[in-house]
């Protein structure tokens, strides 16, 4: 299930909030299937966890990834420094998160005994109409930022709900990271077993309350973090949490609104026009009527993705959404677009269709 690697801190490559890149050097004959003897591999501490390694350092590997050649996750992970090991966690905070593994940590939930924000949670029970924007990927997120401070400005407030379906630790994104830096974002909320975002909380329906009566967010933009785990399946994704996250909107008399997840660059049939992720999640597990911006895109592939759209018409409102002015929009945006791989100028219609949620959540302020 893992495969352990010792190996010898060599460089720190880079480093944003949270997280450590670093070059680390294995023992011959000891590195990952594939590497050279002696080559240095592709490492990534997160400090809060495991400690600050520095040049010199021995540290405990986790290379199961790296091995597999995953895209995401293709980073050997520091699991120890064992020489130079983290401060106690110091304060309140009784809150588990990735629990019963053996990289459990506590930490402060907002709506936990304990807090300075629990009184005001304890019997929160809507976010007030605010708009909350659900995406199948984190790569929609900076798009749809996009998007959405286009059409009203900067001075709209914006929380990032981030559910566990992917990466758990929030450290792991540099564009959440970037995003933030940037006052793009008022801040993070990581739900579930998702953790290391600015607020804490046990549930997306929590989180959902902590982004508007904790951070003040004028919208919330909710998606699972950087890496996507799919099947080939039917129902085995994990973007399947975005129908549940429109329920939960719902239900905290929100406004949902369900970004499609579009691409003409993937040519897999199931991705090809609207991803069936996004006709499963919201047209299946979505029971609630959310507002889906259908972007109006040209040509073939735009008839297309407005004929796949039809299929969610008799549970959703379907919002056409002009996307003039988005792709210089887009080129604006503070942090590297990709998803899958694939830049902005490879699969525009993916870009475009994020951003066009952004615009309609605009829509909806006021």
């Amino acid at each position: 299930m893992i495969r352990w690697r010792k190996g010898e801190v060599i460089r720190i490559r880079r480093e944003w909030p949270g997280a450590m890149e670093l070059d680390v050097a294995v023992p011959e004959g000891d590195g990952p299937p594939g590497s050279e003897p002696g080559v240095p591999c592709r490492a990534l501490a997160y400090p809060s966890l495991v400690g600050r390694p520095e040049p010199g350092d021995e540290v405990l590997l986790n290379t199961t990834a790296l091995a597999m050649g995953l895209g995401t996750g293709g980073y050997a992970m520091v699991v120890a420094v064992p020489n130079r090991l983290p401060e106690d966690p110091q304060g309140p905070g009784h809150l588990v998160k990735a629990r019963y593994t053996p990289s459990q940590a506590t930490v402060l939930g907002a709506d936990e005994q304990g807090s300075p924000y629990h009184e005001a949670l304890r019997e929160a029970d809507s976010v007030d109409g605010m708009p909350v924007v659900v995406a199948d990927l984190h790569s929609a997120l900076a798009p749809i930022l996009c998007g959405l401070y286009a059409a009203a400005g900067r001075s709209v407030r914006v929380a990032y709900v981030m559910l566990d379906g992917g990466a758990l630790p929030a450290w792991f994104s540099m564009s959440a990271a970037t995003l933030r830096q940037q006052g793009w974002l008022a801040g993070t909320v990581t739900v579930g077993q998702a953790f290391g975002g600015d607020v804490e909380a046990v549930t997306t329906h929590t989180g959902l309350l902590a982004a508007r009566h904790v951070l003040g967010a004028d919208v919330a933009v909710v998606a699972q973090g950087p890496g996507n785990l799919g099947s080939g399946t039917r129902w085995g994704f994990s973007g399947v949490s975005a129908g549940e996250a429109v329920n939960a909107a719902s239900v905290l008399l929100g406004r949902p609104v369900a970004a499609l997840r579009v691409s003409e660059g993937d040519r897999r049939e199931r991705h090809y026009g609207i991803s069936h992720h996004s006709l499963t999640a919201y047209g299946r597990v979505a029971l609630v009527r959310a507002r889906v911006p259908v972007p109006m895109l040209p040509g073939e592939f735009g008839r297309r993705v407005r004929d796949q759209a039809e299929l969610l018409a008799v549970r959703h409102e379907l919002v056409p959404v002009e996307v003039d002015g988005l792709h210089e929009a887009l080129r604006g945006s503070p942090v590297r677009l990709s998803t899958m791989g694939r830049g902005l100028e490879e699969d525009l219609p993916y870009f475009l269709a994020s951003a066009a949620a952004g615009r309609l959540a605009a829509s909806l302020l006021g």
